[in-house]
């Protein structure tokens, strides 16, 4: 379960979407991720299946390994789904015992759903294409105009590439640390879900102080190298827009106009 996460790493591969300017693909996935939301009909969710299956296509990231990603949210899915499916009030379906499926919940269930499952898929799309590095530099980049009033926009950039850059880390080091306690007889796998949920506990002291370690040894690193924030530093590959990074917000351009299209069909 703890490997199956794959927000935060990052797969090799020469394709056009690791190629493309980091900002292209944070401004990219922010559409996808509010067009998510904004627009609930069956039409524009196909719309948006076609476009999600087309960038995972280019990105040549094997389908199997961004699905592994699901396993981790798959209880939060489920109790979302759950939840809608008997506490949204409407007109109703089938009654099991006290409790009652309405058509407004289950539409509902459905289309929350989609939209966990695309939104941890799609996020996925940005970090398994884009290094630690490259997102660091699209961010500050992409938010320099905040500077002109005195928001840290390098160290916000930073703090979030790194926060990135520690998801697979710690997630090995809970790996192993489970491994080692299992070898010592704990017992993680049996019980039901309360009685998983305690014997996390244990994990709990030693991962927090494997971080905070790791954490201080980032921070010494980065003084012993001279790190002061980014006044005055250069990039050693300044980021440019080249053609195929017009051509992919032409894409989003034509992916939003078909989404408003698929709404008003949808409407009528």
């Amino acid at each position: 379960m703890i490997r199956d996460i794959t927000i935060g790493q990052y797969y090799p591969a020469d394709s056009v979407i690791h190629r493309l300017d980091p900002r292209t693909k944070l401004v990219g996935t922010l559409v996808f991720i509010v067009s998510l939301f904004l627009f609930k009909s069956f039409a524009a969710y196909v719309v948006a299946t076609v476009f999600l299956a087309g960038v995972i296509k280019a990105s040549k990231v094997p389908f199997k390994f961004m699905v592994k990603g699901l396993k981790a949210i798959m209880v939060l899915l489920m109790i979302t789904v759950v939840f809608n499916l008997f506490l949204i009030p409407g007109t109703p379906l089938v009654k099991i015992w006290k409790l009652t499926i309405t058509r407004e919940g289950l539409e509902t269930a459905v289309f929350m759903a989609i939209r966990l499952t695309y939104l941890i898929i799609g996020s996925s799309v940005m970090t398994l294409t884009t290094t630690p590095n490259q997102l660091t530099d699209g961010m500050e980049k992409g938010l320099r105009p905040l500077n002109k009033i005195h928001v840290p926009v390098h160290d916000i950039a930073m703090m979030m590439s790194i926060a990135l850059r520690f998801i697979p880390i710690l997630l090995e080091e809970t790996d192993k640390i489970m491994k080692a306690q299992m070898a010592r007889g704990a017992d993680f796998e049996s019980g039901g879900i309360i009685q998983k949920a305690k014997s996390m506990v244990p994990l709990l002291v030693p991962l927090f102080i494997s971080a905070f370690r790791r954490a201080n040894d980032l921070a010494m690193a980065m003084e012993a190298r001279g790190y002061h924030g980014g006044e005055g530093r250069t990039k050693m590959k300044p980021l440019h827009y080249e053609k195929r990074d017009h051509a992919a917000y032409i894409i989003m351009a034509v992916y939003l106009f078909a989404m408003f299209a698929a709404k008003k069909i949808a409407g009528f």
